[in-house]
């Protein structure tokens, strides 16, 4: 009989990919071969839209004016090209074309709309679509909106903003709102 003095041959384990190696691997694989089915594509950054006009003193004083009835306009330069945004107290303009417009609901409101054919001409310029964003998100009064902005297109719902301006109209009326246009005086 012939005994064992020693202990089990070792296991001899798999040498294992750092990851620097898997990223270089999934490079390579990448530029040869594409993604593989099972991949996963990042999502799309997501975009704080109208963030950029919210907090600018020259929207502040528009949306100030807008709402006491004044007129107010100013440039903004987007992708090399200057693009004007202004009111003249019932309608806010883009590019001479109006965006917005104000309509009297009673004494103290005013109903606000989107004129769906300038939204939709202008879609991929994105001083517009942060505007139209900034626009709806200074009013809280509006609530939540249904519209969203995705692959360069407005969406209202499931369908293209410019595909529901044949059935229900140009104007798309996204709320009422409070104006100071008249000042409450004390009853005597």
């Amino acid at each position: 009989m012939t005994a064992s003095t020693g202990k089990a041959p070792k296991k001899v384990k798999e040498k294992r990919q750092t990851p620097e190696e898997r990223a270089e691997a999934l490079r390579y694989n990448h530029m040869m071969y594409g993604p593989t089915a099972g991949e996963v594509r990042p999502s799309a950054k997501k975009t704080n839209f109208g963030a950029s006009y919210l907090a600018h003193p020259k929207f502040q004083a528009l949306m100030t004016a807008f709402k006491k009835g004044q007129a107010y306009q100013f440039d903004v330069t987007d992708k090399a090209k200057v693009c004007t945004i202004g009111t003249d107290g019932s309608h806010i303009s883009f590019n001479g074309k109006t965006l917005f417009y104000s309509r009297p609901l009673n004494r103290h409101e005013e109903n606000l709309l989107l004129d769906r054919l300038t939204a939709a001409q202008f879609q991929t310029t994105d001083a517009l679509v942060h505007l139209v964003f900034a626009v709806l998100r200074s009013l809280p009064e509006l609530g939540p909106s249904t519209l969203f902005y995705m692959n360069h297109q407005f969406y209202l719902g499931h369908e293209t903003l410019e595909a529901g301006a044949a059935e229900q109209g140009q104007n798309l009326l996204m709320g009422a709102y409070r104006h100071q246009k008249t000042q409450d005086l004390p009853r005597k």
